[in-house]
């Protein structure tokens, strides 16, 4: 089972597939990595030798921001819009959508589950 920085990719799928699995690398960079590295893109991983993984992890530490670096950066950048308090920033401190999405209705994911408030029921007047 190749490991590269540190992640397990399935060695049962094609390789383009399997750096799939790495955060920052989707479809069309995963086959210009294969491309770069010389590598047969529909190739299993688990075919591949010592020497294509080695060569395809120089390209990636070389290249792409890719794993813990790329976590980093995204963090830092919503540090930032935080402490500079945009708009932006204060949508991600409170959990909300920050992308102009309505939250009057939908936004569960971001909002969690439901927190029903109890309704008034009708006030009797004292006398």
């Amino acid at each position: 089972m190749p490991r590269i920085q540190g992640v397990d990719i399935p060695p049962e799928k094609p390789t383009h597939i399997s750096l799939r699995y790495l955060q920052g690398i989707g479809p069309t960079t995963a086959l210009q990595l294969c491309d770069q590295a010389g590598v047969d893109p529909q190739r299993k991983a688990k075919e591949l030798t010592d020497d294509d993984v080695a060569r395809i992890a120089t390209i990636l530490d070389r290249d792409y921001l890719i794993e813990g670096a790329l976590r980093r950066t995204v963090q830092g950048n919503i540090a930032r819009l935080r402490d500079i308090g945009c708009y932006r920033g204060s949508r991600h401190r409170r959990s909300l959508p920050c992308r102009g999405q309505r939250t009057k209705t939908n936004a569960r994911t971001r909002k969690g589950p439901r927190k029903t408030v109890a309704g008034k029921k009708g006030v009797k007047e004292l006398r």
